[in-house]
């Protein structure tokens, strides 16, 4: 059949609208505006025959996104279709989500050692029993079975720890296991999943190129965005996100690749959201596509 890709969530940590926030954008979502689509926490669901289904990221809305997402429902009595869940990072919103996994039907826990690790030192975790979820150490750079004939790879992306895990310095585009992107092949078929992203390396930009569709990184339009709204104090790249427009930003960093290009984790603050924006528009005339929860990709 083919790949198929669902997104099951495409905003940042916090969703949109966000709980405590009535930034202009938010605003428009609360008070119900037409141009806008509220949206959970950044999550993706792929499969080679719409049967088994490998999650990347466990986000703290799954419970809800399954709900919405008749593909990945109970088929039997403790019959789930999700047969993994790869991580990118440890961050709350990539694996908050495992906890709603924690009823005993069985699953693959695929990540990097450094985030398996970060997993281990929560005790809450320890819900995700080992008899019957299976803990897979990947490699980056090494390829490794899913489902069904389908194949990933982890790949490093500039980025940085987890949030709760930084000291009063850290690096934040550093070249590590604990933040990388996702390659996902069917054959000549390649999706690329990179949710969050510090910087463009060269050879990130290669492998991007080589793909059929990436889902990239559009926390915010501009690196000042949070500062600029009065909604936080740190830059884009010291959260660990380049942003879209600007100098080193994705549609500059990105430009001329030929794949179906889509921002994902897309911060509620980030005027792309709303339909029909300077913003929305400027993304779309360089050939992008902003995510959507329920969207449907097929390779």
């Amino acid at each position: 059949m083919g790949l198929t890709a669902i997104v099951l969530g495409s905003a940042a940590g916090g969703g949109f609208p966000q709980w405590n926030c009535n930034c202009d954008v938010c605003r428009l979502a609360w008070t119900g505006d037409p141009r806008v689509r509220a949206r959970t926490q950044a999550s993706l669901a792929v499969s080679a025959d719409s049967k088994r289904w490998t999650l990347l990221n466990a986000s703290p809305d799954l419970r809800a996104q399954i709900q919405a997402t008749k593909a990945l429902q109970p088929r039997g009595k403790r019959d789930s279709p999700i047969g993994a869940v790869v991580l990118t990072g440890a961050e709350i919103d990539q694996t908050a989500g495992l906890l709603s996994l924690r009823e005993r039907s069985p699953f693959s826990l695929i990540a990097t050692a450094a985030t398996l690790a970060a997993v281990a030192d929560n005790p809450m975790f320890g819900a995700l029993v080992s008899d019957v979820v299976t803990r897979r150490a990947i490699t980056p750079g090494q390829r490794f079975p899913l489902a069904d004939g389908l194949e990933a790879e982890l790949f490093m992306v500039p980025g940085k720890v987890p949030l709760y895990l930084e000291d009063e310095n850290p690096e934040t585009a550093e070249e590590s296991a604990v933040n990388v992107g996702v390659e996902i092949t069917d054959g000549a078929k390649r999706l690329a999943y990179v949710p969050g992203a510090a910087a463009m390396r060269l050879a990130l930009r290669e492998r991007l190129s080589r793909a059929d569709a990436i889902l990239f990184d559009g926390t915010l339009f501009t690196d000042d965005e949070m500062i600029r709204t009065g909604t936080g104090t740190k830059l884009g790249r010291r959260m660990g996100h380049m942003p879209i427009e600007g100098e080193g930003g994705a549609l500059q960093s990105l430009q001329g690749l030929s794949p179906r290009k889509i921002f994902v984790h897309i911060n509620n603050t980030n005027p792309v959201l709303v339909d029909g924006s300077p913003e929305r528009r400027r993304v779309e005339a360089a050939g992008w596509e902003i995510a959507w929860d329920g969207m449907e990709i097929v390779l």
